[in-house]
Parts: C-alpha cells; sequence; structure tokens
C-alpha cells in the first residue's frame, strides 16, 4: 500500500522536517509513505479574498492526486477520529490493495471542489495547528495505525 501525503506548504522547520523523517524511516516496507510539497499560492491580506489562491492550489493538488486512491482530507470541519478507528481504516486500504492521497491544505483551507471529492474528511483535533504540525502529526498517527495492526507495543491502551 502506497500513502502519499499532499500537502502545501513548502520547507517545513527545521523540528518538524526532522520529526517527519524520523517517523518515515520506521514504517514497514510493505506500507510506502511520501509527502509531496506543493507551493502555497500567492495570497492577498483577507481570506475572503484568497479563494483564487484556493483554486491555483486546488489545480496543483489534483495534478498530483492518483486517481485511483482513497482521497482523505484534512479538514477541521471533518469528523474526528481516534487512532484505533483510523487504525480500522488502514487495515481496511491495505486488505483492499487500496492506495491513499491524504490532502492537508494551505492557510486558508481547501477548494470546496477537492472536499466534494473526497472519499472521507477527517479532522485532526478540534484544536487548528500550524500546517508543519499537521503533516507531523498525521504522519506520527499512520505510523501509531500501523503499529496497531502489526501488535507493536509502541501504541498503548
Amino acid at each position: 500500500m502506497k500513502i502519499n501525503i499532499i500537502a502545501v506548504g513548502h520547507k517545513p522547520p527545521k523540528w518538524a522536517a526532522d520529526g517527519c523523517q524520523e517517523y518515515l524511516k520506521r514504517f514497514q516496507r510493505e506500507l510506502t509513505i511520501s509527502v509531496t510539497e506543493i507551493k502555497p499560492a500567492f495570497r492577498v491580506g483577507h481570506a475572503d479574498k484568497n479563494h483564487l489562491a484556493r483554486k491555483t492550489e486546488k489545480d496543483k493538488i489534483f495534478l498530483k492526486v492518483n486517481k485511483n486512491a482513497y482521497l482523505i482530507v484534512l479538514d477541521e470541519r471533518g469528523p474526528q477520529a481516534t487512532t484505533n478507528e483510523l487504525a480500522k481504516l488502514m487495515s481496511t486500504w491495505m486488505n483492499e490493495g487500496k492506495d491513499v492521497d491524504f490532502v492537508i491544505g494551505g492557510a486558508d483551507g481547501l477548494d470546496p471542489e477537492i472536499k466534494d471529492q473526497a472519499f472521507k474528511m477527517i479532522s485532526l483535533s478540534a484544536m487548528t495547528y500550524p500546517h508543519a504540525l499537521a503533516r507531523l502529526i498525521l504522519i506520527e498517527q499512520l505510523y501509531r495505525a500501523q503499529c496497531i495492526i502489526r501488535n507493536h507495543p509502541y501504541h498503548r491502551d
């Protein structure tokens, strides 16, 4: 199974990049995780005027999405999933042999068209995180979910 994290944002802070790399190197070989960075579009001062930025980012995202993969959108308005629920989803996807693309939007979120085409929308938390931290949290949770699936002691209930 291949998981691609498509994230709007480039050059995360060193601490976030180091954390992501630490978890990425821990994954088992049968689960390939990659991160595709999308350069953020130019923004004007007011968030309501940034629909053009979201549209530009949407076009770039759709160029990177695997049309045969499940598209999972991270959005604060989506339902929250527990780590065990994520592990069950991952186990199902692995059994189906289905690849998965996770999308993390830019500073003003994602274009509605991406959300409309998503197989599932998930919120990492009711809180708002910086995008670099959201990326790190997602990668750690995917690793933790893999550990649950494999009965590895990393996760403790």
